[in-house]
């Protein structure tokens, strides 16, 4: 999985970046402004691979990672087309939003629906000059009558005038014909969204009564987006502390988890990933699948063999073989299951592949 943090300028995406990635990234007012981005990655916590690492005692312990993009700041009415095309190879968006005042940086107190809105308003015009380009390029071709060439035409004007109702590509009523737009398009505004609310300690403490988280949770809603608060500056200092005295600060805050464990389960429920599991003495794995995902192609996800010979799949549940203590225990019990290419995966089985090639 990539998110790109994106957002305005100087409204705390780097600092987050650090507090998710443990980077060192350097932060502050106009620090961003170069086009490259920081790139980080996160291990996925996993209490189920740790209960399995501690059975098994591998040689490896490999639970899922989440690669994170710090995107420079997009300006309004500014040239992002270095950044844009930063943001073309995520996955999803987690766009950091202020709802915190700081008078040494911002002239204008917060309104995290203005920026919101602002920020969109940016990528919506770049997926309108975008679509213009591929609409010029489909005329020509369905010169030669290609019909494929000519439905192109269709629907990248519908899209224009969609796009011109400053609406974004995800409200965009695209067909099964239009697939390829989705896939191969680079559009930034079918990129599923996560708001990032950034408040300050205070405002953490007791966000659901900040006016600007309201405000954006309400705004999310209309577009089906969701909304995740966080204290970037606290998670970044949060992230240098031991788990004991990380833990003291969180009930301060009436916190329970970190905001890299809140934005990790987030970004899942709002892909539709799951994850299955393989474990054994060389190595405990977590594999982060789509849900539905059937046995074969999820074999592939470990190695193209293993999905191109596939025979069977040795399935137990996790919550089956933890409540059993072992596999000879689950087996006993019935919960050891035989699985073939029709099988869709659940989250957190713990898979053995059968194959042949």
């Amino acid at each position: 999985m990539k998110l790109g943090i994106v957002g305005l300028p100087n409204v705390g995406k780097t600092t987050l970046f650090n507090a998710l990635t443990g980077s060192k990234a350097e932060t502050g007012s106009y620090t961003n402004a170069a086009a490259k981005p920081n790139v980080g990655a996160a291990k996925v916590p996993d209490e189920r691979l740790d209960w399995l690492a501690e059975y098994y005692h591998p040689k490896k312990y490999s639970p899922a990672t989440i690669e994170f993009v710090d995107v420079a700041g997009v300006s309004a009415g500014g040239k992002g087309n270095e950044v844009f095309q930063a943001i073309r190879q995520v996955d999803a968006l987690v766009e950091v939003v202020r709802c915190f005042d700081n008078d040494e940086i911002f002239v204008e107190s917060a309104d995290a629906v203005r920026d919101a809105t602002s920020f969109e308003l940016e990528l919506i015009l770049a997926d309108l000059e975008l679509t213009e380009r591929r609409l010029e390029r489909a005329k020509k071709n369905a010169k030669g009558g290609d019909k494929k060439y000519k439905r192109e035409v269709e629907m990248c004007e519908a899209l224009i005038a969609h796009l011109g109702e400053e609406k974004p590509a995800r409200d965009f009523p695209f067909t099964e014909e239009d697939a390829d737009i989705l896939t191969d398009g680079g559009l930034l505004t079918v990129k599923p969204m996560i708001y990032a609310a950034n408040l300050d300690e205070a405002g953490m403490s007791d966000y659901e009564n900040n006016a600007n988280f309201r405000a954006l949770r309400e705004h999310a809603a209309k577009s089906g987006a969701a909304v995740l608060p966080v204290a970037a500056r606290f998670e970044e200092d949060l992230a240098e502390l031991d788990a004991e005295e990380a833990a003291v600060f969180m009930e301060d805050l009436g916190l329970t988890e970190t905001g890299l464990n809140r934005l990790i389960r987030t970004s899942y429920e709002l892909l539709g990933y799951i994850s299955f599991l393989t474990a054994g003495e060389d190595d405990v794995h977590a594999w982060t699948i789509v849900k539905g995902t059937k046995a074969p192609k999820a074999a592939g996800k470990i190695h193209t063999d293993i999905e191109r010979g596939f025979i069977r799949a040795e399935i137990v549940a996790f919550e089956d073989l933890k409540a059993c203590g072992s596999i000879a225990a689950a087996r006993d019990k019935g919960l050891f299951r035989l699985e073939g290419k029709d099988y869709v995966m659940r989250d957190g089985d713990v898979t053995n592949f059968r194959f042949n090639v």
